[in-house]
Formats: C-alpha cells, sequence, structure tokens
C-alpha cells in the first residue's frame, strides 16, 4: 500500500467544515464525486460500523478507527457491500484519514489514505473534486 495525502484550505472554520463533511445532509453532496447517490450510514463514533453506499446496496464497509471532534477522524476500511451483503478482505491499514487544521478563520483540510495500485490513479484524480465540493459548501454560509 501507498499513502496519498490530499488538501486544500477553506475559508471557514473547522467546525464548519467538519459538520459539511460529516453531516446527514452535506455528506452526500461532496461524497457525489466519488458515486452519484453516495450515504454514509454510521454515527462517527469511535469503533461504530460504518457502510458508504451507493444508495442501492453497494459501497465500502467499514469501522470508525478515532474521533477527535472537528479535528481528526479516520476510518478503517474493511471490505466490499456487494447488494447488500458484506465482503470482508483483509486489506491491512487500509486507512482514510481527515484532519482539519485551524488557522484564525481558515482551515487547512488534510485526506490521508494507504491505498493499493489499483484505486490510486482514481482517487488521486477524484479527491480533488471532492474537496472542492466541501469546501463550496463549507464556505457557502
Amino acid at each position: 500500500m501507498e499513502k496519498i495525502t490530499i488538501k486544500t484550505d477553506i475559508n471557514a472554520k473547522a467546525e464548519k467544515v467538519w459538520q459539511i463533511l460529516f453531516g446527514v445532509e452535506s455528506y452526500p453532496k461532496w461524497a457525489a464525486a466519488f458515486m452519484e447517490g453516495s450515504q454514509a450510514a454510521t454515527d462517527w463514533k469511535k469503533g461504530s460500523k460504518a457502510l458508504f453506499t451507493d444508495g442501492k446496496g453497494n459501497g465500502m464497509v467499514a469501522i470508525i478507527e478515532e474521533n477527535i471532534q472537528n479535528k481528526f477522524l479516520s476510518i478503517k476500511h474493511l471490505g466490499e457491500l456487494k447488494d447488500g451483503k458484506e465482503e470482508l478482505q483483509d486489506w491491512g491499514n487500509a486507512l482514510e484519514n481527515y484532519t482539519l487544521e485551524e488557522h484564525n478563520d481558515h482551515t487547512t483540510l488534510i485526506i490521508d489514505m494507504n491505498v493499493n495500485d489499483e484505486w490510486k490513479d482514481y482517487l488521486v484524480k477524484t479527491w480533488p473534486k471532492a474537496l472542492e465540493k466541501v469546501k463550496e459548501l463549507a464556505e457557502a454560509g
């Protein structure tokens, strides 16, 4: 696995960026960059299961590894969801981390992930689009 890092500066406080990232209504808006209809079924609490789906029973199965409100969230991917059925796999340390660093009235959002070669190109191309939408939503109000 290789670690990739993508970041952006957002003209909003960390609390607002956090709400956009993990809010029930806002998550599907920015996650659509990865797949239209994206949804997150989780309470985002440490140790909780998380299902990231396309709304049709397909997606990813994960667990929330860490949650430090408005600062850091780590998701460990465990496998895939296919037609509503979980297919767990040994992906080792497949972490997706969100770090928010607040400086006065703006926030640097840093995403770092451990990815395999199969997903690297897709994620390197798609994350900037997703972060642009997070930025747009957070700066809008």
